[in-house]
C-alpha cells in the first residue's frame, strides 16, 4: 500500500489528518508532499491552520488536512 493510499484510508475513516498523526500512525514524514501528490491525482483537499499549545505551554500552529467529499470529483480510492 502506498503512502497516498494510507492517507486516503485515514481520510475516509477519520475525516482529517495532521503531520503528527501521519508520522505517528504511518511513518509518513512529508505529509505536505503526499497531499500535493493527491491533489495532482484529482483529489480535492483543503487545509485548516490549527492553534494549540505544545508540551512546554508554547503556542504552536499546524495544518490539518481534509478530503472534500462533497465536490462531486474524485473521492473514491
Amino acid at each position: 500500500m502506498t503512502q497516498c493510499e494510507r492517507i486516503l484510508l485515514h481520510f475516509h475513516k477519520y475525516g482529517s489528518i495532521t503531520q503528527k498523526e501521519a508520522d505517528d500512525l504511518y511513518g509518513i514524514t512529508r505529509l505536505g508532499a503526499r497531499v500535493y501528490n493527491l491533489k495532482q491525482m484529482g483529489y480535492k483537499i483543503s487545509k485548516a491552520i490549527v492553534k494549540s499549545t505544545n508540551r512546554y505551554g508554547e503556542k504552536v500552529h499546524f495544518a490539518r488536512y481534509f478530503l472534500d467529499k462533497t465536490d462531486g470529483g474524485k473521492t473514491e480510492w
